[in-house]
Parts: C-alpha cells; sequence; structure tokens
C-alpha cells in the first residue's frame, strides 16, 4: 500500500484511484454537483483554488488545490518507489 500526497498532507491509496481531472469543463462541474449532493465529495484544497479532481473507485471525488500535472508526478515517484521495492 502506498500513499500519495495530493496536498497539505492529505494523503489518498494509489491504486483506488481512477482518474485525476481538470475541474474546468461542464461535466466535470456537474459530476462534483452530483456527489456533493450524495455525500461523496472531499474537499481537501483547503479553502484554495480547485485545480484537479481525483475520483476514487469508491464514487468519493477528491478536490485538490495541486494541478493534475503535479499529482501525476506524485504517483509516477510512487510507482517508481514499489518497483525498487521489489
Amino acid at each position: 500500500m502506498k500513499l500519495v500526497n495530493i496536498g497539505f498532507g492529505n494523503l489518498i491509496h494509489d491504486r483506488r484511484v481512477v482518474s485525476i481531472v481538470s475541474p474546468e469543463s461542464a461535466p466535470v462541474k456537474r459530476m462534483i454537483q452530483d456527489v456533493r449532493e450524495k455525500g461523496l465529495l472531499i474537499d481537501a484544497s483547503f479553502g484554495r483554488s480547485t485545480r484537479s479532481v481525483i475520483v476514487m473507485d469508491s464514487g468519493h471525488v477528491i478536490l485538490s488545490a495541486l494541478t493534475p500535472e503535479v499529482l501525476s508526478q506524485r504517483f509516477d515517484e510512487t510507482e517508481e518507489e514499489e518497483q525498487r521495492d521489489e
């Protein structure tokens, strides 16, 4: 199990992530509103502007203040660490 820092000390399990997307498009904004109404939205941006939306396999959606590019790099680093440990 590897945890990835998504900003401000918040960690998520790397293998539970389905996708990381930008919050700019209308479909993503609708998805955020839908999961907010269902109580599955986790705002990990700490009041800062949301730069990425992380979709989890459990149906939860996490908002992060880090860009998708930065998060992608962090996931790549975690994957490299896993390969070295094996």
